[in-house]
């Protein structure tokens, strides 16, 4: 059961931009953030504005042939994860992904869906679908901090 539940109506990329620029401030080491939605959706420009929101100016590329990418912040790692090319939910424990999820790190994970029950649960899932109007952004918070986080920004 969530705890905690919000939606936005996003009429560009360049307002899911702004959207989740402003959610940055709020994220917190040792967090862990679904993203999900179909190709297309807005996941990677949405994990684009978290990282300029926190200062991140080079080109974020969507992991989705390397797996992984990693960003190197003062106090904490962000781990952006694409499993869209996963067949099986124990290519996660293959790829030795775990020691990832730390208290000095906050995770993305698009398409979390393709590792099923190995990964750990999520602190916020982000619901990205297109819309005639734009986009659609529907956040959940399931643990107190990932609540608590989305009650900061509205």
């Amino acid at each position: 059961m969530s705890m905690f539940d919000s939606n936005y109506d996003l009429k560009d990329e360049s307002e899911t931009l702004r959207f989740a620029e402003s959610m940055s401030s709020h994220l917190r080491p040792g967090m862990n953030l679904y993203l999900k939605g179909e190709l297309g959706a807005g996941k990677t420009t949405f994990v684009r504005g978290l990282l300029r929101g926190l200062g991140y100016q080079d080109k974020v590329k969507s992991p989705t042939y390397t797996l992984v990418e990693s960003y190197s912040f003062l106090k904490f790692t962000i781990y952006h994860f694409d499993l869209y090319r996963f067949k099986s939910e124990h290519e996660w424990d293959d790829a030795g992904f775990r020691e990832y999820f730390n208290e000095t790190s906050i995770c993305l994970i698009e398409w979390p869906e393709k590792a099923g029950s190995m990964l750990p649960e999520p602190d916020i899932s982000i619901e990205l679908s297109h819309e005639p109007f734009g986009r659609h952004l529907h956040m959940t918070g399931f643990t107190p901090i990932g609540s608590e986080c989305l009650k900061t920004i509205i």
